[in-house]
């Protein structure tokens, strides 16, 4: 099932409340399972916000063979004997990737080269040279590993910046070890401040309509943005909001302290989420104005 069946199974089970927007933030793959945002409504407009965070997985790293999508769904295009590998060699080879390093995106990703993504490139049946990009690994942690077979396996948590391919990583620990690799199973345990344990299955959500409770299971979008600093607006600051004016320095100095580009959600005294501002470059500030409006939700 990919994101956009998700999205469409929502679709029909919203159209009682008057066939509100729908969208994901965050496309995970069909194969896949885990975490994927959804937002209704005006949450629609916040679910961009979700990719400034780290996304969690836990996935499967299996040695010993290359795929043609890098993962286990692929065709197997390079085989090498891969028994045997030294546990502190394979631990070693994990470590080299944490931090930044620069990642080529697999075929079978949605980048574009040449303004056409690469999956239907691959659909296709091309290749073209992809440019890397700049990932974050945060946090790596190996969890089991089972060495002593002809695909040795590794199970491992990974935190890393949006964009970032598991398939990918697995691929290049592979060949820090001098061998082929491919992903097996992936789980996304992270996303955009979500973690597993507040999904909710389709089936839950499915049966919860048929008895009327499915609102019991929306959060409230400000809750999305808890992440981002808050400026907090009274009446008349409101009205500002509503109209997309610029906001003058606020007095918390922490705020004021905040770099330009840094984004604040700004709420208004009850709490609820007004807008999105991005705070103005200093040598480009006009007047009084500290901040711009960057999304306006009211």
């Amino acid at each position: 099932m990919t994101s956009h069946d998700v999205v469409e199974r929502l679709r029909r089970l919203l159209r009682p409340w008057g066939r509100p927007k729908v969208g994901h933030g965050g496309t995970l793959d069909p194969e896949a399972t885990g975490v994927l945002p959804i937002g209704v409504g005006r949450a629609t407009r916040l679910l961009d916000y979700l990719h400034l965070l780290p996304k969690r997985y836990t996935a499967e790293w299996i040695g010993g063979a290359a795929t043609d999508t890098e993962d286990w769904t692929g065709r197997v295009i390079e085989e090498k004997a891969a028994a045997g590998l030294d546990p502190a060699a394979v631990r070693a080879a994990f470590r080299r990737f944490v931090g930044t390093y620069d990642q080529t995106p697999p075929m079978v990703s949605a980048v574009k080269v040449g303004g056409v993504p690469l999956y239907e490139r691959a659909r296709r049946g091309e290749t073209v040279a992809r440019p890397p990009r700049r990932v974050v690994i945060e946090a790596l942690e190996i969890l089991a590993m089972d060495l002593d077979r002809p695909d040795p396996r590794v199970v491992f948590d990974l935190r890393a910046s949006s964009g970032t391919y598991v398939r990918t990583l697995c691929v290049d620990v592979g060949r820090a070890l001098g061998l082929p690799a491919h992903m097996g199973w992936l789980v996304r345990t992270e996303s955009g401040g979500f973690s597993l344990s507040e999904a909710r299955t389709l089936e839950e959500l499915e049966a919860a309509s048929g008895c009327g409770t499915l609102e019991r299971h929306l959060v409230p979008m400000e809750h999305a943005l808890s992440f981002l600093p808050t400026v907090v607006v009274a009446r008349e600051g409101r009205e500002r909001v509503r109209a997309g004016s610029a906001l003058p320095p606020p007095a918390d100095p922490a705020l004021r302290a905040l770099a330009p580009g840094s984004r604040v959600a700004v709420r208004d005294e009850g709490g609820r989420l007004l807008a999105v501002y991005r705070v103005a470059d200093a040598g480009k500030r006009r007047g009084e104005a500290w901040a711009v409006a960057e999304r306006v939700l009211v």
